[in-house]
Formats: structure tokens, C-alpha cells, sequence
């Protein structure tokens, strides 16, 4: 199913003459209990590093605007719309103007209310309760997505510390760009066996020696940080790299994984600056040509990372801000029709499937079905500071959407943050689906031909 509605572009331009930046964060942890990825892995057991929403503030345009990475799995459909709408209404600005990101990272949430709403009423049902367990030992389990209340506690903390942050803004007078390039971190799911067959089977973990032979593929191999300044003093970076960041993960011990430790490794060693660190776009690329799942893995993906966050805040290249401009796209990505997921089949398998996972991953995806139903359009927003731009993709967009993207302006510095709004799931390029990715067997709630209106809405934007 498909809905091509004429894609929209809004354009406002800023002329004003001074600037100022409030940063905040907010604990978002979730209690002893909650899911996982979805339900994909154990639920929460215990806290290894509480999880965070960290964020700034821009005025200075017409109305501000709000970035916030949360290490977070995903936000999705419902959810998403909840906070763009709370923390818009606290700064007096617009839902489109509030840029939402999630890190990505497994031991952690899905928030997407509509399909625990789906799941609950399924399960309300009973009828789970009449199939038969894979193994003997084995109870049917009841299903969960995520926490609608603890959702909503969420939002409230953190309209209380934005609220807070506006008391304590500051003024900027000059952005900065710097980029590092990161070895040893990012290799694509797919990659060439020596007979020439290919495979994407390079997950987060991987031991298998042909994979780890392999090269890394498509990534992009560079970490991107844009700061902002109040004259000679670096007030707030967002750091952004493409890679799933999971080293070791599914044993229900909540944890903001490398990619976390890494950021909060640097705001020790520099506290006077307020560090975000958001996910590029990185639905097929992981760290499984150098992640064995080992502690001393982690260690060094950590290390690594850090490296190149240091490296990019020491190439870092000021310039005064003089305007900052927003554009919007309306992406019309539709919902998957391919076999196994059509809703009639999903529906099905929500109260037939055995396994817990078997049930709420389709309740995800009806809640993306119903979403595309409504007339829905994904919104790719963009900030313009004339030679940087900071744009966001939506869900776990393939990383050749955002090599596409840079490749589009060349001699500026683009900054692509992905797991925008995240309800579509993976959203794979044409080549994926030809090549049979076997990734696609599950969470991905898009049909094949979403490159060509991916590409469409990113020209638009960019241009």
C-alpha cells in the first residue's frame, strides 16, 4: 500500500542578529520489567548505566528548534508525534522544528503505544493461551512492546528539565564542523564470500572467520561533529556516526553500549561542554567485522570511538552564525504488501504465533499499516547554517541514504542523523531486495519501492 501525495516543502529563513543554545537531559531509564527491543530480547533485569534524552535548544530562526538523541531502541508512530507535540508546546514552536533521534541501542525501549494497544487486545482474546509451546518445557508467554505510562512519565520529565534548560540559555556566536575518520568500527551487513556468492549475515556479533576476512563494505567511515560557540568557548557538540552500536547486548542488563561510553567518557574530559552523540543512518551496518561480543570488545570499540570524537573536536573549523534556515519534506513511504505482510497476514500471526516476539513484532507492524492508512507522511526536516546542514532520516534507513545525501552537496558539511521517526523499520535500497537481504525477513515494514521517494524527498530537502 502506497500513498503518493505531492511531497512538501516549507522554507523559513532566519535574519535574526543574536542566537542563543539551552541544553538539557533527562533520565529515561526504564523499570525492572519492561521490554527490550520490542520484545525482541529479555526484558529489563538490571541497570548497568542509566539511559538518557539529551538535547539543545536553538533560537534565533522564526521559532526554535529542538534536537534530542535519547538512548532509546526506537520511537515510533504515536509516540513520536506525543513528543515532538510536548516538547514544541514548552518552547513555542512547531512539532516539524522538533528533530528526535534514537541511539539505537538494544537494551532499551521500542516506544510505540498503538501496538501494545494492538497486542494487549489481542491478547486480551485468550486464543495465545490455546497454542501449543515449541518445547515441552516451554509456557506461551504474554507478549509486550513497551510501556504506554512509563512513556508518558518520560515526556514529563523531560518538559520539567526543558523547562529548566530555558532559564539557563546562553548566547552563541559561531558554529563549528570537524570530522574524524573512525577505523576498526563500521562493516555493512552484506558482504562477498570468496566463491562470490554474497551474504548479509555480519550482524552486531559476529565470530564467523569469512565474515571477519571480509571488507567493510558500504559505510561511511567518517564521524561528523558540529559544535556551537560562544566566542572561544565550545558551548554544545553533536556527534553523529553511522553504525549500529551494540556490542554485547539480550541479557536484560540496560545499557547505553559503546557508543554511550564513549560520549560520557568525553563530557568527563571536558565538562564545560554539553556532548550529544546521535546514530547515523545505519540499518545495515554494524561493528561484526570487529565485535566478538567480549568485554574487551566493547573496551575497544569505546576507545575507538572516542578517538575520533576527540579527533573531530580538534579539527573543528569555526565560522560566526548569520542565519539558520529550516526546510521540511513530506516522505509518502507506504506500508509492506509483500507475502507474510499483508494485514490480513499480520493480524494472523498476532494471535496465532507461538513464540511472544512472534506476536509483537506484527503488532509493530500494524501499527505502521494503520499509520500509512491514516495518510500518513514521514517528516524529513532539515537545518541550513549555510555551509553545515543537520538533517534527519527516518527509522533504520540503509547508510547509502545518507552517503546519497552528502553526495548531493560535496563541498558542504552534512550531518545525517537517522532513526528519525522509526515506525517504517528498516528502510532498505532496491539492491537489498533484489540481492534477497535476509534481513528483511522481519522488521521491515516498507516495500521495495521506497529508494526512489527516499531519494526524491532528500533532493528536495537538500535543495
Amino acid at each position: 500500500m502506497r500513498f503518493l501525495l505531492p511531497l512538501l516543502l516549507v522554507l523559513t529563513f532566519s535574519t535574526a542578529q543574536a542566537f542563543e543554545i539551552a541544553t538539557f537531559s533527562v533520565d529515561v531509564t526504564p523499570p525492572v520489567g519492561h521490554a527490550c527491543m520490542g520484545g525482541g530480547i529479555l526484558p529489563v533485569r538490571s541497570v548497568k548505566e542509566p539511559l538518557q534524552a539529551r538535547g539543545f535548544v536553538l533560537f534565533g530562526a522564526e521559532k526554535p528548534f529542538v534536537v534530542v538523541s535519547f538512548d532509546w531502541c526506537e520511537i515510533r508512530g504515536v509516540a513520536y508525534d506525543d513528543w515532538r507535540a510536548a516538547l514544541a508546546e514548552v518552547v513555542g514552536s512547531e512539532p516539524e522544528r522538533i528533530i528526535i533521534s534514537s541511539t539505537h541501542v538494544h537494551d532499551a525501549p521500542v516506544m510505540d503505544p498503538e501496538a501494545e494497544y494492538l497486542l494487549r487486545d489481542a491478547e486480551r482474546s485468550g486464543a495465545w493461551k490455546d497454542l501449543e509451546p515449541v518445547h515441552a518445557k516451554e509456557k506461551i508467554q504474554i507478549a509486550s512492546v513497551c510501556w504506554p505510562d512509563f512513556n508518558r512519565l518520560c515526556i514529563q520529565r523531560a518538559k520539567l528539565a526543558l523547562n529548566h534548560a530555558l532559564t539557563t540559555r546562553r548566547t552563541i556566536t559561531h558554529f563549528g564542523t570537524g570530522r574524524a575518520k573512525v577505523d576498526g568500527i563500521a562493516s555493512n551487513r552484506r558482504f562477498i564470500k570468496p566463491d562470490g556468492t554474497i551474504s548479509y549475515g555480519r550482524m552486531s556479533r559476529c565470530t564467523d572467520p569469512v565474515a571477519k576476512a571480509a571488507d567493510d563494505g558500504d559505510i561511511d567511515p567518517w564521524l561528523r561533529t558540529l559544535s556551537f560557540w560562544d566566542g572561544d568557548q565550545m558551548v554544545c557538540t553533536l556527534h553523529s556516526y553511522a553504525t549500529h552500536p551494540m556490542s554485547s547486548y539480550g541479557n536484560g542488563e540496560v545499557s547505553i553500549d559503546f557508543v554511550g561510553l564513549a560520549r560520557e567518557q568525553l563530557q568527563k574530559e571536558m565538562p564545560g561542554t554539553f556532548h550529544i552523540y546521535a546514530s547515523g543512518c545505519a540499518g545495515n551496518v554494524t561493528a561484526g567485522k570487529y565485535n566478538d561480543g567480549s568485554p574487551k570488545a566493547r573496551e575497544d570499540l569505546t576507545r575507538k570511538l572516542h578517538t575520533a570524537m576527540v579527533a573531530a573536536v580538534a579539527a573543528t573549523q569555526k565560522q560566526e552564525i548569520k542565519t539558520m534556515a529550516f526546510r521540511l519534506a513530506k516522505i509518502p513511504l507506504g506500508a509492506r504488501n509483500t507475502i507474510g505482510f499483508t494485514e490480513d497476514e499480520l493480524r494472523y500471526r498476532l494471535t496465532h504465533e507461538v513464540r511472544a516476539y512472534g506476536r509483537a513484532e506484527p503488532a509493530m507492524g500494524l501499527s505502521w499499516y494503520q499509520r500509512v492508512k491514516s495518510g500518513h507522511q514521514v517528516d524529513l526536516p532539515l537545518i541550513d547554517f549555510g555551509s553545515a546542514q543537520l538533517m534527519l532520516l527516518p527509522a533504520e534507513s540503509y547508510v547509502e541514504y545518507q552517503l546519497f545525501s552528502q553526495s548531493l552537496k560535496p563541498d558542504s558539511f552534512v550531518m545525517v542523523m537517522g532513526y528519525g521517526e522509526c515506525g517504517p523499520g528498516y528502510i532498505p535500497i532496491e539492491r537489498a531486495w533484489m540481492e534477497h537481504d535476509s534481513n528483511l525477513r522481519d522488521w521491515t515494514w516498507v516495500g521495495p519501492d521506497s529508494q526512489p521517494i527516499m531519494e526524491k524527498a532528500i533532493r528536495e530537502v537538500l535543495k
